[in-house]
């Protein structure tokens, strides 16, 4: 597998429209969350893409006028090179927001978490641990608490998505006890029907917010860019053969997101240019549609 050079894949006078860029960075996490639209979980793996490939991603991302990125996974943290994946981010101008699942944060993390132009992103699924733990499939409740309140403590730029799975899950009681650590950034959505979200469903454009690849898209493990997190099935090109601002910018992108819109309905509704990049967003706690694991 050859690497793309940051240094002469993409001429620095091409631009994208694309303003946010997920770095999914593994599929290894330590939990197993019954609702999880990638499938993580501790035997996933962090795929195929080097250290220099994902330096590269991100030279590419500032030089073609990308603004944000947010890493996420599986569990970022856990990839071998996060942190200076994080710092390289931020030292070529990228907001940076991390979606963990604050298990389980080293001191290194913490000091990643504290640097200028980072927002830090976590779920919560309940203010009681048994439910909670019942979602994530692991005793994590404690940790991921615990460490919410840390970060707040902190001052750490922190949103928190909570997810209505059903079943007498307590979600405006989750609210509350959020709330009360603190926590003024907190959004509610639901579980969206992909990997085993989908309970053994096939993937459909028809489960999609109908923004997706508009203004944002996701490189994966693989190297895969796709419009979405949600929508990875529908790869349009691999980084590892072509410059991150042309697959954005090319055909396979453009026909895979009419495909999404004409499949929600969308189709031709103009007014969701790539100018407007508030859903998705990073921070953005009124998002329609806001990943997390």
């Amino acid at each position: 597998m050859s690497t793309i050079s940051s240094e002469s894949a993409l001429p620095t006078e091409q631009q994208t429209a694309t303003k946010l860029l997920w770095l999914d960075l593994t599929r290894k996490c330590q939990l197993a969350c019954s609702h999880c639209y990638n499938e993580s979980g501790p035997s996933g793996t962090h795929g195929t893409m080097t250290r220099e490939d994902w330096l590269s991603v991100l030279d590419q991302a500032a030089a073609c006028g990308i603004g944000r990125v947010q890493f996420i996974g599986g569990e970022p943290t856990m990839h071998p090179h996060f942190a200076e994946l994080v710092d390289h981010a931020l030292n070529v101008g990228l907001h940076v927001e991390v979606y963990s699942n604050l298990v389980h944060v080293s001191s290194e993390c913490w000091d990643v978490f504290q640097r200028d132009g980072l927002s830090l992103a976590t779920s919560y699924y309940s203010d009681k641990a048994e439910q909670h733990n019942e979602v994530t499939g692991r005793p994590s409740h404690a940790r991921t608490r615990d460490n919410i309140e840390r970060a707040v403590g902190m001052g750490i730029q922190l949103r928190v998505g909570i997810i209505d799975g059903g079943n007498g899950l307590r979600v405006d009681e989750a609210r509350q006890h959020l709330e009360g650590m603190g926590v003024t950034r907190i959004s509610v959505d639901h579980v969206r029907p992909f990997g085993r979200g989908a309970q053994g469903q096939a993937s459909d454009c028809s489960g999609l917010c109908g923004r997706c690849g508009t203004g944002r898209a996701v490189v994966g493990p693989t190297g895969e860019v796709a419009p979405c997190v949600f929508s990875t099935w529908m790869g349009v090109g691999s980084v590892h053969d072509t410059p991150l601002a042309s697959i954005l910018s090319g055909t396979a992108m453009s026909e895979a997101t009419k495909a999404i819109r004409t499949a929600v309905g969308r189709g031709g509704d103009e007014d969701d240019d790539d100018t407007n990049d508030d859903e998705c967003s990073p921070g953005f706690p009124g998002s329609e549609c806001t990943p997390r694991n």
